[in-house]
């Protein structure tokens, strides 16, 4: 088997505890990577773990990238490609406890919310981390003792997202002790698409900088179109996130953003004088309420009020009862908002930053989120209209303007009732203008 290695890959064959490549897009990182594993792992038995920030599907990792690979080195007869996992067909066989053991293996699952999960895999020879500029602290300080054993390796690959985010900042700006970090874009890559430079030349021509960030890999300091940039900019300049202890003197608020197919998410704060301190920020996806319930009582905390938005109050098909009504039922206090605008809430978030402190560490992963948190693009209808994107991060902050939305009620202005039509001559004495 001949493969080609591009001279800034060659690295990957080489024993290292931290492998790192970033950059922009089209750089060929991912089958860089992909290819020195899958070598290495014709030579000896290495197991590996695959993962990511989030993975709801195995489409979301890089199975379908190794899967490509395999076939394109011609390496068919040595791996066997399964659903959920890729074993090498040669070495031991294994045994019913461990059927990976003597033999070479890839895993694929996610970071987030998966401790339990992650820490199985401590007996792996490494990992890979691929799009891991969304990786948080507390997943990165879950990864990394867990690849504990003797020799393993963890290899990270990523297109920078903002300066501020953990992985740029623990890899490229303090980069840990025997760490290769590379830097590299299109013009490393022998096999860059034709397809992808004409549209890397008409991007260059029509935003340079979104082309320096795309295609050259440097960090944004903040996404275009971010909702909170100023705030969170003032914020991080007047030292608003910070170290944020928990004062047990006080009860700690909740803010909630429900959702079961999407993100559930929960600020918890405590009003102290004229501020309000964010100590805490937590979030999943496809729990019940009866798990979030359990991990309020996990921190400790004494609670005041549990503030939900308006569907709070709305009666659930499976329970017949409402989150509200559950939690009740459970000795909390709650509160459920009326309905308002999304833009009213944002003016009440804004309007609210200033006396907010936030936790840098309990906070991160919903201070990222709000750093994310961007217009769409507009659309005209008369008049240009915008609205806040509906993604991943948008939950974080529909959960803050809920907090937002509670300390500064928003106007709500009743509905305006149809009325009927009245021609002036029907009213005695009225000016008719048109005769």
């Amino acid at each position: 088997m001949i493969a080609e290695v591009p001279a800034k890959l060659r690295f990957l064959y080489q024993p290292h505890r931290y492998k790192v490549i970033y950059g922009g897009r089209g750089k060929g990182a991912s089958w860089g990577m992909a290819d020195a594993l899958l070598i290495q792992g014709t030579q000896r038995p290495l197991r590996w773990l695959c993962t990511r920030e989030t993975q709801e599907s195995i489409e979301e990792s890089v199975h379908t990238t190794l899967s490509a690979r395999i076939i394109a080195l011609g390496l068919e007869r040595f791996y066997e490609v399964q659903k959920a996992k890729i074993i090498s067909r040669t070495f031991s066989a294994g045994t019913e406890g461990d059927p990976l053991a003597g033999r070479c293996g890839f895993s694929f699952a996610g970071l987030r919310h998966n401790t339990t999960g992650i820490k199985s895999y401590e007996g792996y020879d490494g990992a890979w981390v691929e799009e891991a500029q969304g990786v948080t602290k507390e997943s990165w300080e879950i990864l990394i003792p867990t690849m504990r054993k003797d020799g393993s390796e963890i290899w990270v690959s990523f297109n920078p997202g903002l300066d501020t985010d953990e992985t740029y900042k623990r890899f490229v700006v303090h980069p840990p002790a025997d760490a290769v970090v590379v830097r590299m874009n299109w013009r490393d890559n022998p096999f860059f698409p034709e397809v992808l430079r004409k549209e890397m030349e008409e991007l260059k021509a029509n935003d340079p900088e979104a082309y320096e960030h795309v295609y050259e890999g440097h960090p944004r300091s903040s996404v275009i179109g971010a909702i909170y940039a100023n705030e969170i900019r003032r914020a991080e300049q007047k030292g608003q996130i910070c170290k944020v202890p928990y004062d047990q003197t006080h009860s700690v608020d909740t803010f909630w953003d429900l959702g079961y197919g999407d993100m559930c998410s929960i600020w918890f704060a405590q009003a102290v004088a004229f501020e309000y301190r964010v100590i805490d920020y937590y979030e999943n996806t496809r729990q019940s309420i009866e798990h979030y319930l359990q991990c309020l009582q996990q921190r400790g905390y004494t609670y005041g009020t549990m503030v939900l938005p308006w569907d709070g109050g709305a009666k659930q098909l499976g329970t017949g009862r409402s989150i509200e009504e559950i939690m009740r039922a459970k000795g909390y206090r709650v509160r459920v908002l009326p309905q308002f605008s999304v833009v009213d809430g944002i003016n009440a978030v804004r309007t609210i930053f200033p006396q907010c402190y936030f936790d840098s560490e309990r906070c991160e992963t919903g201070i990222q989120h709000l750093r994310r948190y961007q217009w769409g693009a507009p659309t005209k209808a008369g008049v240009e209209k915008r609205a806040p994107l509906h993604d991943e991060h948008s939950h974080a902050a529909d959960a803050l303007r809920t907090m937002g939305a509670f300390i500064k009620p928003p106007r709500i202005t009743p509905p305006v009732e149809k009325q009927k039509f009245v021609t002036p001559e029907r009213i005695p004495g009225a000016y008719a203008p048109f005769g």
